[in-house]
């Protein structure tokens, strides 16, 4: 019979650690694994947990609804449409097997004292969960934008926007990569492009893969032939940027999203963009096995399972450059 016990019953030897560990905080190391991409951490679209199967977006569309007052009450010059997008976060799993010798060193050196990062943890559960759990997150916050529905992977927001005729394209000048050089120029096409209905929103935003953030910064350090002067912003230079300063493009707010894809930038209000997760319902688990007791080897099982998925709501209000 499985016994649930705490992370503080592991053997400080790291001989073993002690028994099987099934959580019944498994839903947390899920929400640090999926919520901790930058995307997903920094609130830059909207993140529905407790998905079970499947929720439904609603999308309300309406002709023009005022008209010259009558004694009736009349609906022949009113049309009220509704339609709807599914959000069905798509079930994943993760299976692996580490030898506990590979991480001893590291796991020592914590306890020891010699870490320069103070939030490292004390278990060695803990350790190796939190291990895997940041290799989730990575691929979570590529897979959230460039997904393809496939192994391991859902269709993410580029992939679902490139197959919408109602999203919005914006002129990519034919260029084929972002740089400071046409940095300017490209964010100035998706600005263009967003709807008059959009433009102002309290939440748009513009979300740039990490070569588009570097070309904008270095353009803004005045090294771009259209940028802001050879000294740039507050004449500083190419010290000017100290990674901790928000960046905005015309008042837009710009996202880093390091899981975009390279050639792609999106525009969109951040309540039109969605994440959905089953992080707190039932069938999320994490179950770490020690093996070395049942097959003397010095191996350890992780088992994750957890479910995500994204979706849009209007594609209409939304905007998507693709590279020539």
């Amino acid at each position: 019979m499985k016994r649930r016990v705490d992370l503080a019953d592991v053997d400080n030897s790291l001989n073993s650690l002690a028994t099987t560990y099934a959580g019944e905080f498994a839903g947390n190391y899920i929400a640090a694994a999926l919520l901790s991409g930058k995307t997903l951490s920094e609130g830059a679209i909207t993140v529905k947990p407790n998905v079970k199967f499947k929720e439904v977006i609603k999308k309300v569309a309406t002709t023009d609804l005022i008209a010259d007052a009558t004694c009736d009450f009349d609906l022949s010059a009113d049309v009220l449409t509704l339609t709807e997008r599914i959000l069905q976060p798509k079930e994943f799993q993760v299976n692996l097997q580490l030898c506990k010798k590979d991480f001893r060193n590291d796991w020592e050196a914590v306890q020891m004292g010699y870490s320069a990062y103070d939030n490292m943890p004390p278990k060695f559960s803990d350790f190796l969960i939190g291990h895997v759990a940041s290799k989730i997150a990575e691929k979570t916050e590529q897979t959230i934008w460039g997904g393809v529905d496939g192994a391991g992977e859902f269709d993410g927001f580029t992939t679902l926007m490139a197959a919408d005729g109602e999203v919005v394209d914006a002129a990519n000048g034919s260029e084929t990569s972002y740089s400071s050089t046409n940095i300017v120029a490209l964010l100035g096409n998706v600005v263009d492009a967003i709807p008059a209905s959009v433009y102002g929103k309290e939440d748009l935003t513009i979300y740039v893969p990490t070569i588009a953030l570097q070309a904008y910064v270095r353009a803004l350090g005045g090294f771009a032939a259209d940028g802001v002067g050879a000294a740039g912003t507050d004449n500083k230079g190419q010290q000017w940027y100290n990674m901790g300063n928000a960046l905005s493009f015309e008042g837009i707010k710009i996202q880093h999203a390091p899981g975009m894809p390279a050639d792609h930038i999106v525009a969109g209000e951040a309540s039109n963009l969605f994440f959905g997760t089953g992080l707190l319902a039932d069938h999320n688990e994490v179950k770490l096995i020690d093996t070395s007791e049942i097959l003397g080897d010095q191996n350890v099982r992780i088992i994750m399972r957890f479910t995500s998925g994204v979706q849009y709501g209007i594609g209409a209000d939304l905007v998507l450059q693709t590279l020539a």
